[in-house]
């Protein structure tokens, strides 16, 4: 570990992204400790105070061996977007060296890319775009989209069409125009040393397998307890994976082999998405292999 941090310049930010289980958080700790500054978190999930072993956040211990921002700050309760992350990013830039460290891809692109500061869709004219999509399908929500969009997007995709639509019908203006009057990244990947923490399959599968079991030993079914009272499927930070099969557990629907065990498929699968995302939207991003860090 210590000869890999001695690869990154003290005086320059840092960004570390890789999928969940690959050990992100502790090249980022070690980092900080060796060389200084402040770990800020770039995980969309970790935001939220009411889940802290489930979605494996630094533990109280690490985080008083090093700065930490923006980890469980934001009511389970409350809505959180890219754009807010980024709002609360700006200020914290001109202070010590910041160290991202994060799955969300989004997040990391966002800071490094720029983002389009497009409205939030209203619901009428999302459920509008539902109607349409239900009652005359995806080639009618094509037909109403602008050229430059059309050109832009995957017409095969849906999601990507009913964004487009939802966009153009809130806003009067096509997605494409929005994206190209992107305002400049707070941080410009040439100006930071980014790097994905590139995990094979086979590598992370069992650590995975062995990751959810752990958690609950160390407290995730207590954290259920404590939330139970006011939890909701609909709330923001219900999309910690596998809090919703503890709560089946809780209500006395599943046993808990079992709310692991679909715990455990959800996060192979939700890796499998994210080392989808690094590949195609972080493939110039230096790499290392999580296995040089033991």
């Amino acid at each position: 570990m210590e000869e890999i941090v001695s690869r990154f310049d003290p005086a320059r930010p840092v960004l570390i992204a890789g999928p969940t289980a690959s050990g992100k958080s502790a090249l980022a700790l070690a980092i900080a400790e060796q060389q200084g500054g402040v770990i800020i978190n770039a995980d969309a999930i970790q935001v939220f105070d009411d889940w802290r072993v489930l979605t494996a956040r630094p533990s109280v211990e690490d985080e008083a061996r090093a700065p930490h921002a923006l980890y469980g700050h934001i009511p389970g309760t409350q809505a959180y977007s890219v754009g807010h992350w980024l709002r609360e990013v700006g200020p914290l830039l001109p202070g010590d060296r910041p160290i991202f460290v994060g799955g969300t891809g989004l997040y990391l692109t966002a800071l490094t890319e720029g983002l389009a500061d497009i409205p939030p869709t209203p619901p009428q004219v999302r459920a509008e775009g539902e109607a349409l999509l239900q009652e005359k399908g995806l080639a009618a929500m094509i037909a109403q989209l602008d050229a430059a969009s059309l050109a832009r997007i995957d017409q095969q995709n849906p999601a990507r069409v009913a964004r487009a639509w939802e966009v153009l019908q809130a806003t009067g203006r096509g997605i494409a125009d929005w994206q190209d009057d992107t305002p400049p990244p707070l941080l410009p990947l040439a100006e930071a040393q980014p790097l994905v923490l590139d995990a094979p399959k086979d590598w992370l599968t069992p650590r995975i397998e062995t990751r959810f079991r752990q958690m609950v030993k160390t407290g995730a079914l207590d954290e259920a307890r404590a939330n139970r009272a006011t939890w909701s499927p609909t709330l923001p930070s219900a999309k910690a994976i596998g809090a919703a099969e503890l709560m089946a557990h809780l209500d006395g629907d599943i046993s808990l082999d079992d709310a692991i065990d679909r715990a455990t498929i959800l996060t192979r699968q939700f890796a499998k998405r994210q080392r989808t995302w690094f590949r195609a939207r972080m493939g110039a991003w230096p790499k290392l292999s999580p296995a040089e860090l033991a």
